[in-house]
């Protein structure tokens, strides 16, 4: 009876949890760059039908591969070409981690570590965030998660002697998924750590368990044929993505995106919360709590380590790539957690108390954040989300501080864990407040009505990552480049490099619009371009050119 409502008890919090996760996926606009960006790829794709070459505003795009694209161009076909679909594989990969994490904590570990290790991943910052946020980054991390899981997995049983239902190849599929994700961190990440795991423990012996000639075999099976024809149709291809997106990216500053080695410090320490002390705990004790031949936490521990260390030592870094790091540290917090005392845990707590105090206490004052006068209406907006998202992360850490005072140790995990996912969701429902600056959907809706087909839309000095999502249309570059650079050098024709010439194409009677920032319209309106403005906001301006009858009647 008892194991009936044990198992009851799951389906709900399951349940519970699914709900939680998935809630109003589609309730906030996409926001610039990335959401924008990776929503309209899939757009394009299913648009043209051309499912090799990622094309982004018309141009070819071959920053990163193409799995993602084809999952979210498969959900517009099925559900609709709307935010939630946009957002689905992210939030999809992310929810299976959690779940992956339960199955490998409890195979590994027991039972309790399972559930306190899917219940940390689930609820800390950063990985709640990142799975409901429009990137290329929850994917690639969910695979790298199943491959470490996988080789643990596997090599856990085949280290007792005991047959490995298929882990092994499962490790291998996952790492090619990965590199068809994001690239060669696919195998680089889980094929480092494996090499310094060997080292360490002087198991040389391990590469033999490793299925290897299948394995490869799966590998090259699922990841390499579309490289091969990508590369057949686009020979510029190769060059652009294992070189420059790889080693130039990785080593050089050409990105703009340099931060000191010590970048990642505060964002590991801030995106472990509410876990950030278990987390410490679990990996202090890593590398003495295995017994067997195999050591399972050894390698959850080099691998937190190591990709540390590897995007630290990066030329180029976003808050983002530190993401792989959490499952690892997530089943050593959850071993840690198991075997603490309650009262323990709830030393582990105070200091996280006292910081939900602060955030609750000067959550009230968001506004004050900004000085622009047309964003303060928004943060006013903002404001009571804000204090919702800190008023629950505080009382989930006070309910479990009551708890464990009871010696209720998984309740009082399962609180923060679900406390805290409320308050992280909560936080990201009511962004939405901010979306008329960081996302052009009121503009696009503002437009469409100008929009007709055929209709030539340009984008002047800028690039609106959000807007061709929204109106279902590519823009033509003028004067523009960044990360479309390469594709405009590849077909120079579909783009406009000077402003002169944009202004000899944008006549009266021409039925073009044109997406500009505000100090390039006074720009253009000093040098004696016709525009008749559709839509302003002190972030954008979109004009269109006036017809022939409207100029004859202003000159009469």
């Amino acid at each position: 009876m008892k194991t009936k409502q044990c198992r009851t008890g799951l389906a709900w919090l399951l349940i519970l949890f699914t709900a939680l996760w998935f809630a109003l996926l589609g309730y906030r606009h996409l926001v610039r760059p990335d959401e924008g960006r990776y929503a309209e790829i899939p757009r394009e794709m299913l648009a043209t039908h051309n499912w090799v070459t990622p094309r982004l505003d018309g141009y070819k795009y071959f920053e990163k591969p193409a799995l993602q694209y084809w999952a979210t161009a498969v959900a517009y076909e099925i559900f609709g070409q709307n935010e939630a679909s946009a957002r689905l594989w992210s939030a999809l990969t992310g929810f299976i981690g959690i779940l992956l994490l339960f199955f490998t904590g409890k195979k590994l570990y027991s039972f309790r570590t399972g559930l306190f290790s899917a219940t940390i991943l689930g609820s800390c910052l950063l990985y709640s965030a990142i799975g409901h946020i429009n990137t290329l980054d929850m994917g690639v991390n969910f695979f790298l998660s199943l491959a470490l899981c996988t080789f643990t997995l596997g090599q856990d049983l085949r280290s007792r002697e005991i047959k490995d239902p298929g882990y092994m190849l499962l490790c291998w599929a996952a790492m090619a998924a990965a590199v068809l994700s994001k690239g060669l961190i696919g195998i680089v990440l889980p094929g480092a750590v494996l090499i310094i795991y060997m080292i360490l423990e002087r198991d040389f012996q391990l590469i033999k368990r490793l299925d290897f000639w299948r394995g490869l075999a799966l590998f090259t099976l699922i990841a390499t044929p579309w490289f091969i024809i990508v590369c057949l149709r686009n020979p510029e291809f190769f060059h652009f993505f294992f070189i420059y997106e790889h080693f130039d990216r990785y080593l050089t500053k050409d990105l703009h995106r340099y931060q000191p080695w010590y970048y990642f410090i505060p964002i590991l320490i801030a995106g472990s919360l509410p876990w950030t002390g278990a987390m410490w705990s679990g990996l202090k004790s890593a590398w003495g709590s295995d017994n067997g031949l195999f050591k399972p936490s050894r390698v959850f521990f080099i691998w937190s380590i190591f990709i540390y260390v590897f995007f630290s030592l990066s030329d180029s870094k976003l808050p983002s790539y530190i993401l792989p790091v959490y499952p690892a540290l997530a089943l050593l917090a959850g071993n840690a957690l198991d075997k603490m005392t309650s009262k323990q845990f709830l030393h582990q707590l105070i200091p996280t108390a006292l910081l939900g105090i602060v955030l609750l206490a000067i959550s009230p004052f968001v506004p004050h954040f900004t000085h622009n006068p047309w964003l303060k209406p928004m943060y006013e907006a903002y404001t009571p989300w804000i204090v919702a998202a800190a008023t629950f992360f505080l009382g989930g850490i006070i309910v479990a501080i009551l708890l464990l005072r009871k010696e209720r140790k998984t309740t009082a995990v399962l609180v923060i864990g679900f406390s805290c996912l409320l308050s992280a969701q909560l936080a990201l429902w009511g962004y939405d407040a901010l979306t008329p600056h960081a996302s052009a959907w009121r503009a696009a809706n503002a437009i469409k009505p100008w929009i007709k087909p055929g209709t030539p839309i340009y984008s002047v000095g800028t690039y609106p990552q959000t807007l061709p999502f929204y109106i279902n249309h590519t823009v033509i570059l003028v004067a523009f480049s960044d990360e479309l650079k390469m594709g405009e050098s590849i077909e120079p024709q579909k783009w406009i490099p000077k402003l002169s010439t944009f202004i000899t194409k944008f006549q009266p009677g021409t039925n073009a619009l044109a997406y500009m920032k505000p100090e390039m319209y006074t720009q253009l309106k000093t040098l004696g371009l016709k525009m008749k403005v559709l839509y302003q906001d002190p972030d954008r301006v979109i004009v269109s050119a006036p017809d022939t009858n409207q100029t004859m009647e202003n000159k009469t």
